[in-house]
């Protein structure tokens, strides 16, 4: 079969993808664009907005039983989890119909299809609607992301296990959620599923949850989720599930006090995710993956094959939207613009979108101890701002890391209501080189949440 030329090939529509393509065929190219799936990889399809969608209708019903709370009344507050899902996948159709819109540009070829390599720059697609094509180029991005963890504990494979994808389909509401799992996904389809109604059970392995931030952060976190009724086992490790003739499913569960038995209606697996390269074969271009199966590239998003790249979750980095994004920049300044960019020291933050949301970025306070740095923290308590207590929304706090010697910022997390927005403020203030007295001196906005951080930034704890 002989092979179709084009300038480039992207592989993937994710994020980064979905920018890529377009530019490097207003710059001139011949572009094919290969996507096997939905357009718009996870983030639109199941990831940030079908996700946040739900979680925004779960907000809603939590804050409509608070009614009482604020003079409000409202009556019994129900959930139709059918019309819930037809919502989302009402703004999941909006999102694929406004990216396919920008893929009409001269030069750039939509081809659907699962591709593989047969050659370091030539693919071999395997075309949704039957054959198969050629692709050659000598520039090659993929950009194919990745897919749940499956559940690998005694008896997964004989009942029904959701991940974070079949859990969103669901039509009726769970009577009781077991969910495996202690990362951001765990903890926003656990609250999630609260507020709809669910009985719910986290079970994770690790002492803690999230265990990449700081204890006090992920104490804070813990102790919402208990306080809106959620059952959270920790040091915690799946040993087996069965479920006898349609009957609920009993799940076994090893804590350091002995073996404890769990029943539920529904079990989410939320146990991290995995590349998507088997399919790729990327061994036959030569090109190097980790002990993961994650593709390895330099700082230029380069693999060891000069003219391949790849971007986004696939290079077992920063698994953000956001980072996807960044990701098109590097490249389109190597590939479009023809100069270089590099990933390397980008400031990566984000946000969990619990309720009151978990904004981070920068170091953690146990990092920075680690690297031996000389530091202060501050921490201020939601409750010491004005706007949270006249919103009633209390929880949380907001905490800083900072040089001791030069006073800048070197990271934040704000487990609080706006905590994504109030992390990005100072995620700001650290891009623009500003000192912690320059942030407590500032003049903001009363009364904001963000007002807080003038108060911040004289709470230090020496």
């Amino acid at each position: 079969m002989t092979a179709d030329r084009y300038d480039a090939i992207v592989v993937g529509t994710s994020q980064g993808g979905r920018f890529l393509p377009v530019e490097l065929a207003r710059a001139g190219g011949r572009v094919a664009l290969v996507e096997r799936g939905p357009l718009g990889g996870v983030c639109v399809n199941r990831g940030c907005t079908p996700t946040k969608t739900m979680v925004a209708s779960a907000r809603l019903a939590h804050q409509a039983r608070r009614g009482e709370e604020y003079g409000v009344g409202t009556g019994p507050v129900s959930v139709d989890l059918a019309a819930v899902r037809e919502r989302k996948r009402s703004m999941v159709a909006g999102a694929r119909q406004n990216y396919a819109g920008r893929l009409d540009q001269d030069g750039l070829e939509l081809i659907k299809g699962e591709a593989r390599f047969t050659a370091p720059k030539t693919l071999d697609v395997a075309l949704t609607g039957g054959g198969r094509r050629q692709l050659t180029a000598p520039v090659v991005v993929v950009d194919a992301g990745t897919r749940p963890r499956p559940l690998e504990i005694d008896g997964a494979e004989d009942v029904p296990v959701l991940d974070s994808t079949s859990v969103m389909e669901l039509g009726e509401l769970p009577e009781h959620l077991i969910v495996l799992g202690g990362g951001f996904i765990a903890v926003e389809f656990g609250q999630m599923f609260r507020r709809f109604g669910s009985e719910v059970t986290l079970v994770q392995r690790a002492p803690r949850l999230m265990t990449a931030e700081d204890e006090d952060v992920t104490d804070e976190a813990t102790a919402i989720l208990r306080d809106e009724g959620i059952t959270v086992l920790t040091s915690a490790t799946p040993v087996r599930v069965e479920q006898a003739g349609g009957g609920p499913l009993r799940l076994a569960v090893s804590l350091p006090d002995g073996e404890r038995r769990l029943e539920g209606s529904h079990l989410l697996a939320a146990v991290g995710r995995v590349p998507n390269t088997e399919a790729l074969t990327p061994e036959e271009a030569g090109i190097g993956l980790d002990d993961r199966g994650f593709i390895e590239v330099d700082e230029h998003l380069e693999t060891g094959v000069p003219g391949v790249y790849a971007m986004g979750d696939i290079t077992g980095g920063p698994a953000f939207t956001h980072s996807s994004y960044d990701d098109y920049r590097v490249l389109r300044a190597r590939l479009v613009e023809h100069r270089r960019a590099s990933t390397r020291g980008r400031l990566v933050p984000h946000a969990v979108f619990m309720d009151p949301q978990l904004g981070r970025v920068g170091l953690t306070e146990r990092e920075a101890r680690a690297q031996g740095r000389d530091i202060r923290v501050a921490r201020l308590p939601m409750s010491a701002v004005v706007r949270a207590l006249e919103t009633g929304e209390t929880r949380g706090f907001m905490k800083v890391v900072v040089d001791r010697d030069s006073g800048r910022i070197l990271g934040c997390a704000v487990p609080g209501s706006e905590g994504g927005e109030i992390m990005t403020m100072i995620q700001v203030a650290m891009l623009g080189g500003l000192t912690h007295t320059a942030m407590a001196d500032a003049i903001l906005t009363h009364p904001l949440f963000a007002e807080g951080l003038t108060t911040l930034f004289e709470m230090f704890d020496d």
